[in-house]
Formats: C-alpha cells, sequence, structure tokens
C-alpha cells in the first residue's frame, strides 16, 4: 500500500480531485527524485487494487497520458473492490463477494506484488483486517486540518516496523513499514 498524506494524516484529494478546498496540494511539491520514486514503485508491481473511487479517477486520467509510467499503469491489471461497478474497462476486472476473502485469494494467487494507491474505504478495510504487508506513506510537510485519512477511526492498535525512510529534494520523507509480525 503507498499512500501520499499529510503530516496531519489526510490522504484525500491529493491530485486535483473537486472534493476537498486544498486539492492538489501533492502538486505543490513537485520533485523528480519523488517522481523517480513513484515510478519505480508502479514499475515493481504486477498489477494494481483499487476501491472504484480511485479506479474511477485514474480510468478517467491515465489512459490519456504517455511515456513510461502511463504504459506500464495502462497496461498493468486491475483488481477494483465495488458493489456498483459492474462493467470495468482499462484492464480491469471487479472483485466481487467478500472483501478479505477476495483479497486473500487474489494474494494467494500469481500476481504479486500487487500496489494499492488511494482508495481510503478500501484502505481501512484493509488495515483492519491486517492484509497490508507493507504502508508506504510519502508524507508531505504541510497539514490541510480535515479530510480523509489514511488509518480508520477505530481503535483497532495495528504495529508497525519501520524498514526504509527517505527524505526527497522537496521536503517529502517516504517512510516504508511492515507489520510488526512479518519479517
Amino acid at each position: 500500500m503507498s499512500e501520499f498524506v499529510t503530516l496531519d494524516g489526510v490522504m484525500e484529494a491529493p491530485g486535483g480531485e473537486p472534493s476537498h478546498p486544498h486539492t492538489n496540494w501533492v502538486g505543490e511539491l513537485p520533485s523528480d527524485e519523488q517522481g523517480q520514486y513513484k515510478f519505480d514503485e508502479v514499475v515493481e508491481a504486477e498489477s494494481l487494487l483499487l476501491g472504484r473511487v480511485t479506479y474511477e479517477s485514474f480510468s478517467g486520467a491515465w489512459p490519456t497520458y504517455e511515456g513510461p509510467f502511463a504504459d506500464k499503469m495502462n497496461s498493468m491489471p486491475k483488481h477494483v473492490v465495488s458493489t456498483t461497478l459492474k462493467d470495468p474497462s482499462w484492464n480491469a476486472t471487479v472483485l466481487a463477494g467478500d472483501v478479505s476473502s477476495a483479497v486473500r485469494a487474489l494474494k494467494s494467487g500469481d500476481g504479486n506484488p500487487i500496489l494499492v494507491a488511494g482508495s481510503c474505504t478500501l484502505v481501512h478495510t484493509l488495515l483492519l483486517e491486517r492484509l497490508v504487508d507493507e504502508l508506504r506513506l510519502q508524507v508531505f510537510p504541510l497539514s490541510i486540518g480535515n479530510g480523509l485519512r489514511v488509518f480508520p477511526e477505530d481503535r483497532t492498535k495495528l504495529s508497525w516496523r519501520l524498514v526504509d525512510s527517505r527524505t526527497f529534494d522537496n521536503g517529502v520523507v517516504a517512510n516504508t513499514f511492515r507489520p510488526s509480525d512479518i519479517t
């Protein structure tokens, strides 16, 4: 799982979505170095796992882009968790039924590693069901007050171990965590 997040924990509207008054906060701090980090992350992935809202946003934008990053995003398989999406395009299939069971089955298949980006509701489910093998948080040095957050409003305790940390030239810190019980 890889997320852009503000210092105050908000993951909502990093790229221009109209749902937040501070939309496109990622765009305020451009960095080629961080862009390379994201590109490498996508190249490493075999497939994308997305919630419906993020899928619809991505599928509306990525097919219009060109270049190696867009080629990879457009060609890789996508798995979409949704109860309403019936006939997806953009090389996607819908995961139906129980989300936890569907994701466990996906993880046990041949399509690893699986990258999750955005997808707040799905992220909350994956965290609470302990289905996240690695959590990459790119922390932006700004706060925006409110919005959807990476971690759910829940009293479940999750323990993480820091396995990597990098600071980019724009001040963004990429921290990689694994659950404490995974080596």
